[in-house]
């Protein structure tokens, strides 16, 4: 298992510490463990919708410090899923090596030494080979 992305911490809702999770990622039922900073904590109410779901974690009394962390979830990595830490460092030919790995609105984007950046989607990845260290990408895409 790894820890990956479920979402962010989004905008808080009442006073009990309850929030909105922006770009979720994953479903959130409740007892879900999530990882929030250094400290992991259980989801122990939820409502909303798949789309925009609102959840409480135990102990958390006031979201508002919380904005814009990452929520992680322990989860499977299936076949053509990558972690960011494995992205970055790798070469992409010709054009220098990853530096970071952005989450954009629609999808996640590579920062390349060059400052150059490509949408990590199959149109413009050719393929990935963490095991070499090697990023190909669609040569449209660079400008």
């Amino acid at each position: 298992m790894t820890l990956v992305t479920a979402g962010r911490v989004g905008k808080p809702h009442g006073l009990d510490g309850s929030f909105y999770v922006d770009t979720p990622r994953h479903e959130l039922p409740e007892g879900t463990s999530l990882t929030v900073g250094d400290s992991v904590r259980r989801i122990a109410r939820r409502g909303g919708t798949d789309e925009r779901p609102l959840i409480w974690l135990e102990g958390v009394e006031d979201a508002r410090p919380l904005r814009g962390e990452l929520l992680l979830v322990e989860d499977e990595l299936g076949q053509d899923e990558w972690l960011a830490s494995d992205l970055v460092g790798c070469a992409v030919p010709g054009h220098g090596s990853v530096v970071q790995v952005v989450d954009g609105e629609s999808c996640s984007v590579l920062e390349l030494e060059d400052g150059t950046l490509v949408p990590f989607i199959s149109d413009a990845i050719e393929r990935v080979d963490t095991d070499a260290g090697e990023i190909r990408v669609n040569e449209g895409f660079l400008g």
